[in-house]
């Protein structure tokens, strides 16, 4: 094969391994340079090698349509390197990072760096049952992390734990919780810092603040030899405009749009993709397998998508280009989304991609096939921000507001859901979720406790953001740790015990995962009891036997007896209550059973005469679910 020849499928749009050909790569006893410059008409590689000297080391042109590539000799890994680029616009000239980078240095430089990445992998039996661990019909509790902030070493100046330093204690403390996914914000390499990794520079280097490349292999590893699955965040949605970057790379617009209404983003500052590109496209999907081939991950949550999908996002009139029918849909995004679906679940299929999708947008979460985008799941943002809404408000103004709890259920089977509490809501002054509650500090505590409970009784995927399972104060802040000392206090430590309890009983309990995303697994029983701001509604599996009642009383005002309609006599078994003393609460709560009576109730013919704890969530099983 000649070597233009291998570059075809990256030309066309259809390499979703472009990193196998372009990039650094070892080769004899140096590394293959080899980068997408076509208005270039000179490209030279500098580095540690040869003395930063444009004149040492030449690539030569390979393809028609601009891959540039030569050999050097006796390089090695752990040298840094750019590329020199002179355009044949005018004969400007970049000096760049390499697009396809292993590795780069830690920021503030900015230089790619040499790498040729090992690890002696020991998660084959994982990744062997890992199908099965992420089935929609799965159990999918996902602890949300940035490693910059998760802990720090307050003794040597505040620093950051390194992947390895991270991978003993994130393992032992996400499994003594129950959790069982980590999702990781983005580790790709990003200049700034504060930005969380949604700036990405470096889309196949993971960031140097945590130490090498095989350092993050080393923690996922770890992570999936203690039975917990890793989901990264990575973001095709924009990148920075910083000069090493992607930005004007060879002379000319290559990555982003020309026109600054499609391709600058206001919301972040940044640039944004051309979608419509091939070579972009190939480019971006190669990312995404790197990362799932790669490094192991389980999964990627897709930052930002609808951002890519509306041209007018965040644009006023006049600031935007519509579409070919007059449209303000990117046919090129939802193009490029549906294909990198297909290609990743076809190249990787026990992995699951998750779109942070905020509108109303149809069938994201919907095979390609059927005119859907792909995606394995969509996050429930509106659920998010519902919730939140009506919990911030005092109990005596919920009565007004049911619907914010209730409206859900209108639309939860729509899609594949993931229910989050993210780190978007502690953040900017929205203070922690802890601090959103309203009330003295007990009903601060009995309100976060039923939130979690309002969501993991829901149907769908959790996921919640470092913190809120020990109630932090505090809003989250990248360049501090959260406040560990805060589990010595009991009422904290309660609400961890709360946290891994749900954890437990969710993936215990069939009916709380089976079906989430089916109509079959959600019965309501009460949802109109706006007056008493009482939800009531049942939990189903694939037999009779694992039905679980679950009632939600979001008032301070203990409700007994408060009667439900069942669906058979029996013994029911208390099986959860967030007013538990364990947990920090009263202690209220119905003495570990109840015995159905047959009377009618809710259109039923048996009921339980319950005791609802104020602000309070119990759930119940019939003994004979076992």
């Amino acid at each position: 094969m000649k070597l233009d020849d291998k570059f075809k499928a990256f030309h066309a749009g259809e390499d979703e391994h472009a990193y196998r050909l372009l990039g650094a790569l070892p080769e004899g006893d140096g590394f293959r340079f080899s980068v997408w410059a076509p208005e270039a008409d000179q490209v030279s590689v500098i580095g540690d090698f040869n003395l930063w000297d444009d004149q040492a080391h030449r690539l030569e042109r390979v393809t028609d349509l601009g891959v540039w590539s030569a050999t050097v000799p006796r390089t090695r890994a752990g040298q840094r390197y750019k590329y020199r680029i002179r355009s044949r616009n005018h004969g400007v000239i970049t000096e760049k990072a390499d697009p396809f980078g292993r590795a780069m240095e830690e920021p503030p430089r900015t230089a790619s760096v040499l790498a040729d990445i090992q690890h002696p992998w020991g998660d084959a039996r994982w990744l062997d049952d890992r199908a099965g661990r992420q089935r929609l019909s799965s159990p999918m509790s996902i602890y949300e992390l940035h490693l910059g902030s998760w802990r720090r070493v307050p003794e040597e100046g505040n620093r950051f734990l390194t992947y390895r330093e991270l991978a003993p204690q994130l393992c032992e403390y996400v499994r003594r919780l129950g959790f069982t996914h980590v999702e990781l914000m983005p580790v790709m390499e990003h200049p700034f810092y504060g930005s969380w990794g949604y700036q990405i520079a470096g889309y196949f280097s993971a960031t140097r603040r945590y130490g090498p490349p095989e350092d993050l292999m080393y923690l996922i590893d770890q992570l999936h030899q203690s039975q917990i699955g890793v989901i990264l965040d990575w973001v095709p949605a924009h990148f920075p405009a910083d000069a090493h970057g992607l930005g004007s790379f060879d002379g000319s617009h290559l990555f982003e749009h020309a026109d600054r209404r499609q391709g600058f983003h206001p919301d972040w500052n940044s640039l944004v993709f051309n979608y419509g590109r091939n070579e972009v496209r190939s480019f971006l999907m190669s990312s995404a397998l790197y990362w799932l081939d790669q490094f192991h991950a389980d999964g990627l949550r897709v930052d930002g998508v609808a951002s890519m999908l509306y041209l007018d996002y965040a644009r006023r009139p006049g600031e935007w280009v519509p579409n070919r029918y007059g449209g303000r849909e990117n046919l090129e995004a939802m193009s490029f989304l549906r294909r990198l679906n297909e290609k990743v679940y076809l190249d990787q299929p026990s992995v699951q991609t998750i779109a942070e999708e905020s509108t109303a947008w149809p069938m994201v979460s919907q095979p390609t096939s059927n005119g859907g985008l792909g995606f394995g799941f969509k996050w429930d943002m509106g659920w998010m921000h519902d919730t939140l809404d009506y919990f911030e408000k005092d109990p005596i103004y919920r009565q007004y507001n049911h619907a914010r709890i209730t409206f859900r259920s209108l639309y939860a089977f729509s899609e594949h859901f993931v229910l989050p509490l993210s780190h978007d809501e502690v953040v900017y002054g929205k203070k922690s979720l802890l601090e959103k509650m309203p009330g003295d500090d007990w009903q601060k505590f009995a309100n976060l406790r039923l939130l979690f409970a309002t969501q993991w009784a829901q149907p769908g995927k959790k996921l919640l953001f470092m913190g809120g399972e020990f109630a932090q104060r505090q809003e989250w802040d990248h360049d501090r740790s959260l406040d560990w000392h805060l589990l010595d206090h009991p009422w904290h430590r309660a609400m961890s015990l709360c946290v891994g309890e749900l954890n437990r009983l969710y993936r215990q309990e069939p009916a709380l995962h089976v079906y989430d995303d089916e109509a079959a697994g959600f019965e309501w029983i009460d949802g109109s009891n706006a007056k008493e701001s009482v939800l009531v509604f049942l939990r189903k599996g694939a037999r009779p036997a694992d039905d679980i009642l679950v009632a939600l009383n979001y008032t301070p005002v203990p409700r007994a007896p408060y009667r439900v309609g069942i669906p058979r006599l029996g013994t029911w078994k208390e099986i959860f209550n967030s007013d538990a003393k364990e947990f920090g609460g009263s202690g209220s709560g119905n003495l570990g059973a109840l015995e159905a009576a047959p009377a009618p109730w809710n259109g039923r013919r048996y009921s339980l005469d319950l005791t609802l704890p104020p602000l309070g969530a119990v759930m119940l099983k019939s003994a004979a679910g076992g």
